[in-house]
C-alpha cells in the first residue's frame, strides 16, 4: 500500500489506485506540500506490486481551483514561491517539482484516468494533461488560466496541450485564459469524453482496464506514448519487440485460455 499524505491520499483496490487531491475546503488548490504530494504519490506507484489503474480525482465539488492564492500574495509581495522537495532524482525530462507533479502520471506504466468535476483551473488543468483519459462532467469549468495572473503554464502545459488539441488551439486557450466547459473541452480533444459522473465512470472503466493482461496494457502504454515522438521505423520496430515478448507469456496464455474457458482470467502482476 502507497502512504497517503494530509494533500493527496491513495488507497489500492483489485489493482486500481485511488489517487485523490485532498483540500476540498481550498477546493483543492495547489501549495508547495501538494505539489511535492502528488509528485511522490506517483513515484511510489512507479513500483508498487499489483496495481494496474489509476484514476486521478479531487476530494469534494472540484477536481483542481489552481495555484493557492498564498501562492500569488507572495508573488505580489516580491517573494519566490519555491521550496526543496524530498523528492527521488529525476530520470525523465521533467525537472521541476510542479513538473513532476505532472509528468509522473505520464511516467507511470500503467494507464492513469483523470475524473474531473467542478474547476479545474490554471496548475489544476496542467495535472489532467498527465493523464492518458480524462473523463469530465459536462459543466466543469477547465482554462489555461495563466494569463490572467501574469503568468504562463509551467507545470508541462506548454508542450504536453499542443498534442492534445492542436498548437493554435493551445495558443487560443493560452493567450485568452478563458473558460471551457466539460463538453467544450469534449470537443476540442482537451478532454477524452463527458460523463454526468466522471468519477464513476473513470472507476468502472479501469475496472475494464484491470481485467485485461496488464502485460499488455503496459505495452500498449509504451508504444502508443513513442507515437508522434519518434521515427516510423523506430516505432514500427517498437511494436514487433512488444509483441514478440506478449506472445506465449505466461499473461496472454491465460488471458486466451480463459476466453476459451470462459471464466475470468487469473492474471501474475508484475
Amino acid at each position: 500500500m502507497v502512504d497517503s499524505s494530509e494533500r493527496v491520499t491513495v488507497s489500492v483496490t483489485d489493482g486500481v489506485a485511488d489517487v485523490r487531491l485532498n483540500r476540498p475546503e481550498k477546493r483543492n488548490a495547489l501549495d508547495l506540500e501538494t505539489f511535492a504530494a502528488l509528485a511522490l504519490a506517483g513515484e511510489r506507484l512507479k513500483t508498487e506490486p499489483g496495481v494496474r489503474v489509476v484514476v486521478l480525482s479531487g476530494e469534494g465539488p472540484d477536481f483542481c481551483a489552481g495555484l493557492d492564492f498564498t501562492a500569488f500574495q507572495a508573488m505580489r509581495d516580491g517573494q519566490p514561491f519555491s521550496a526543496p522537495a524530498k523528492l527521488p532524482p529525476s530520470t525523465g525530462p521533467a525537472r521541476a517539482v510542479a513538473q513532476r507533479a505532472v509528468y509522473v502520471w505520464t511516467e507511470l506504466p500503467v494507464p492513469v484516468i483523470a475524473a474531473v468535476r467542478g474547476n479545474a483551473l490554471g496548475g489544476g488543468l496542467q495535472i489532467t494533461l498527465g493523464a492518458d483519459i480524462r473523463i469530465v462532467s459536462p459543466d466543469a469549468r477547465l482554462s489555461v488560466f495563466e494569463a490572467a495572473w501574469g503568468l504562463i503554464p509551467d507545470m508541462t502545459g506548454t508542450q504536453l496541450l499542443p498534442e492534445l488539441v492542436g498548437r493554435d488551439v493551445a495558443k487560443e486557450l493560452t493567450f485568452t485564459a478563458r473558460v471551457v466547459s466539460g463538453e467544450e473541452a469534449a470537443r476540442i480533444g482537451l478532454a477524452t469524453r463527458t460523463d454526468p459522473d466522471p468519477l464513476a465512470a473513470a472507476f468502472t472503466m479501469a475496472g475494464e482496464i484491470a481485467r485485461h493482461n496488464p502485460d499488455a496494457i503496459r505495452a500498449a502504454k509504451r508504444l502508443l506514448e513513442l507515437a508522434g515522438r519518434t521515427d516510423l521505423a523506430s516505432g514500427f520496430a517498437a511494436e514487433q519487440k512488444e509483441i514478440a515478448a506478449l506472445i506465449g507469456s505466461p499473461n496472454q496464455v491465460e488471458a486466451v485460455a480463459a476466453r476459451f474457458e470462459k471464466r475470468p482470467p487469473r492474471f501474475k502482476d508484475i
